[in-house]
């Protein structure tokens, strides 16, 4: 950080000293502020969480730094650490790292991509859908998609005939919203941490785990991304810049397409990545069962299992889960020599590294979380449209702010870690007059409206970890990479709300959203094309 940055950033942390002294519930916004400011400064979202605690905690202490610098750690930080599923959160989500690292050492994935491109086609699409298809495969970590699926597929893109800045988008459409809709992720311990936090601002006591569940179907932007992807890869629909890449690049190399149809060996290795993930589904969807069911465990019903995926079982079982998957995942591990056990511990230990600094992001967002309800920020923000007709529009403007969050940012994290104190008492507020069943769903779409606008800017940001690692990973100038990656990122995200968070505030069914959404997004290429045709015969040059 520079001179002028470090600057800028002191004189606004000063500025909470004259905050301190308004009398009105303003002065409560003032650590949102503040990590905005700092997040959008500093491009960390550590730095934003933690300025904006240390804010909020010197309006509560009075201006007193000492103070606030204690009681940001002893009434702030300390609940969350005596927290068994806190706690529980923070070890799955190390432990799922080092899983996702333990895959990627084991080469398993370019024996996938080699063996799907065996079968006959068109190499580019065959390439293109086997490159998402790995995408979809690395659900459990969304950097870690980035990395292993552009490198693996790096070489073989423009052998393939397939340019690749159009690899980075597909790369980086299958890493945050895979993982963002995933049951089972490193993302899913902070997801269910900030729900129920959320819940919690709003006076609501619920499973969190069940609401994540039943959110699914509302994260309309994640959705439309997977479904804008393949509509790209089956339709050749290239917009902006993207479409000068593709038809720049080189037709598929024969010798290259042949040598992998005529390789018999591509199935070798395809049980270091399969067995892992299959013993991580099964023991996770098994664990719930039988550590979350209070009765009988025979005969099985759906009542039982839905008590069961309710209980507060869910951070046990995402630990243990995680746990067994990464042990058989070294056991598979593939021989280089007579370590391999050792080899596999140290790309778990690797893996587990580096998610340190996204666990401390987490600890910061229970910070400010705490801050925030301490301040009541949530109340007040809630009471100005208490008795408003604006709950239509409540669940589109939670989209809209945290996507201008997250690209303005660049970390999906940190935006949650903002958003979420607010977004959920805010709904709560306003679907307070509505029936309960009618309220249960209006916040659901709350939350995963939270969820597509912080994956957003995961999507398209310049400053996003995932959007640089997946340029780099593909072997593309990020500069690229985001010029022909927010096309489709703003396309998406006016489906979402046409289609999806409108609507669904209205009560429509997600499920015939998502169908109507996606049906449009098929023909929207026909119609581009059309509008472009007649567009010629009317204007022609």
């Amino acid at each position: 950080m520079n001179k002028q940055k470090l600057f800028s950033c002191c004189a606004i942390l000063a500025c909470t000293w004259i905050i301190v002294t308004w009398d009105t519930p303003l002065k409560t916004l003032w650590p949102v502020i503040v990590a905005l400011f700092f997040v959008v400064v500093t491009r960390k979202a550590i730095w934003g969480l933690l300025a904006g605690a240390l804010a909020g905690s010197l309006i509560l202490s009075g201006g007193n730094p000492w103070q606030a610098f204690v009681h940001l750690f002893t009434l702030h930080l300390e609940p969350s650490l005596k927290s068994s599923w806190k706690m529980g959160a923070i070890l799955f989500t190390l432990i799922l790292g080092g899983f996702a690292a333990i895959l990627d050492g084991g080469g398993g994935f370019q024996t996938i991509l080699r063996f799907f491109l065996r079968k006959g086609g068109d190499a580019s699409k065959r390439f293109q859908a086997a490159a998402a298809g790995l995408g979809i495969l690395c659900f459990f970590d969304g950097l870690a998609n980035s990395m292993m699926v552009g490198r693996v597929c790096k070489e073989m893109a423009p052998k393939c005939g397939v340019s690749r800045v159009k690899l980075a988008y597909i790369v980086d459409s299958t890493s945050s919203a895979v993982a963002c809709l995933a049951f089972v992720s490193t993302w899913v311990a902070y997801q269910l941490s900030m729900i129920r936090e959320g819940y919690e601002l709003a006076g609501r006591q619920i499973n969190p785990y069940i609401v994540f569940l039943k959110s699914i179907p509302f994260n309309f932007y994640c959705w439309f991304t997977l479904a804008l992807l393949f509509v790209s890869i089956f339709r050749k629909f290239n917009p902006g810049s993207m479409k000068t890449f593709e038809d720049s690049n080189s037709a598929p190399e024969a010798t290259f397409i042949q040598s992998i149809e005529d390789d018999q060996e591509t199935r070798v290795g395809l049980h270091t990545v399969i067995i892992p993930v299959f013993i991580l589904i099964i023991s996770f969807l098994l664990g719930f069962y039988f550590l979350g069911c209070s009765e009988s465990l025979w005969p099985v019903t759906l009542r039982k299992i839905a008590a069961a995926f309710g209980s507060d079982a869910g951070p046990l079982v995402l630990t243990l889960s995680g746990l067994f998957a990464s042990v058989i995942a070294i056991s598979v591990y593939p021989s280089r020599g007579p370590n391999r056990i050792l080899e596999g511990l140290i790309s778990f230990k690797r893996g587990v590294q580096s998610l340190i600094g996204p666990v401390f992001i987490l600890l910061s967002a229970w910070m400010i979380g705490s801050v925030l309800s301490a301040l009541e920020t949530a109340q007040f923000l809630s009471s100005l449209i208490t008795g408003t007709n604006a709950s239509v529009l409540i669940p589109s403007l939670i989209f809209i702010t945290g996507s201008l969050i997250s690209f303005s940012t660049g970390t999906s994290w940190g935006t949650m870690g903002i958003l979420f104190p607010l977004a959920i008492p805010i709904a709560a507020a306003a679907c307070q007059t509505m029936a309960p069943h009618l309220q249960e769903s209006y916040l659901l779409i709350a939350v995963a409206a939270v969820f597509s606008g912080a994956v957003f800017g995961d999507h398209c940001s310049p400053f996003s970890d995932t959007t640089i690692v997946s340029s780099i990973s593909c072997g593309v100038e990020p500069h690229d990479h985001i010029r022909t990656q927010i096309p489709f990122a703003l396309i998406t995200a006016a489906v979402a709300i046409i289609f999806g968070f409108l609507p669904a505030g209205l009560g429509i069914s997600p499920f015939f959203l998502l169908f109507s959404g996606t049906v449009f997004l098929i023909f929207l290429p026909s119609v581009l094309n059309r509008f472009k045709k007649n567009k010629v015969k009317r204007y022609p040059i």
